[in-house]
């Protein structure tokens, strides 16, 4: 009868490697549902949509047609044009970016997409992290969400990091700080 307790007891035992499996996978796949379902239910800007791809190009050489069609003239007269060969007097010294414009455009939206989805994944990581705290009953399962909530608010930090203003860096810095200090004294205190 003894064995039979010992051996199902044996059982029940897991390695304790498979919790930490656990809390990766917990953390890995949230983060992934969570940035899959942005993507499809508030998709990115599209740079085609901006910026228009003409199956025939045609350079601009001259500053006046390139800035009329929303283009950049920068004049570079040492740009390198292969090996020395005369240069005719009226060739362009410079070039034209033709997407200039749009590109600008398309640069605005992403900054305001990656603002809107950082807002986002800072609250969804916080719930998460808060979330953790409730679900302390199974520690796999709160020790996961805790690692998908830090993940989270790195994810959304470092998608806006670029846009972000040097005070909002701090304070989302600060914020990050004082609420894993908090959450390290909730669930770790003796």
């Amino acid at each position: 009868m003894e064995t039979n307790t010992t051996q199902s007891s044996m059982l029940r035992k897991r390695h304790p490697l498979f919790k930490w499996i656990l809390v990766v996978g917990i953390a890995l796949v949230t983060n992934l549902f969570l940035n899959y379902a942005l993507d499809a239910f508030y998709p990115s800007p599209k740079y085609e949509a901006f910026c228009l791809q003409k199956e025939v190009v045609t350079p601009l050489t001259e500053q006046k047609a390139c800035t009329d069609a929303g283009g950049q003239w920068t004049n570079e007269p040492y740009k390198y044009a292969g090996v020395a060969t005369p240069v005719p007097a009226d060739a362009p010294r410079g070039y034209c970016n033709e997407n200039y414009t749009c590109g600008k455009n398309f640069d605005e939206a992403m900054k305001g997409y990656n603002r809107n989805v950082f807002i986002v994944l800072v609250v969804a990581g916080t719930a998460l992290l808060v979330g953790s705290i409730f679900a302390s009953a199974v520690e796999a399962v709160a020790l996961g969400f805790s690692f998908a909530g830090i993940l989270s608010l790195i994810i959304g930090t470092m998608r806006y990091w670029e846009s972000m203003d040097e005070r909002l860096r701090v304070v989302v810095l600060g914020f990050a700080l004082t609420a894993l200090v908090w959450i390290g004294i909730k669930k770790f205190r003796d």
